[in-house]
């Protein structure tokens, strides 16, 4: 079956930098697209990013462009969201996503505090 699991949350100050990782499993990972969702209690669930099979990358969220980085490595089954510049209202239980939207299957997540 589909295995999602993320590693990199933490505790970071605003400014900071975090590199979340997902390890992927179960699947043909090659073959589909990946993503990355936030949720908070203020805002529920919410689509960070997605990276498709063809390498390309496209993001949802306007306060995350030009801050984080969603990057895939098909060999390692794998990918990542790199968050640089981090800001209060970034912080979240970050998933990682198999798909896109109400049909994706998600992880079970890694927490995201940022806090000074």
């Amino acid at each position: 079956q589909v295995q999602l699991v993320e590693s990199g949350g933490g505790l970071a100050q605003p400014g900071e930098s975090l590199r979340l990782s997902c390890a992927a499993a179960g699947f043909p990972f090659s073959e589909y697209s990946m993503s990355w969702a936030r949720q908070s209690p203020l805002k529920g669930l919410e689509w960070v990013g997605t990276i498709y099979s063809d390498n390309t990358a496209a993001y949802f969220v306007d306060s995350v462009k030009g801050r984080f980085t969603v990057s895939r490595d098909n060999a390692k089954n794998a990918i990542y969201l790199q968050m640089n510049n981090l800001i209060p209202e970034d912080t979240g239980l970050y998933l990682c996503a198999k798909g896109l939207g109400p049909s994706a299957t998600l992880g079970q997540g890694t927490q995201v505090t940022v806090s000074s």
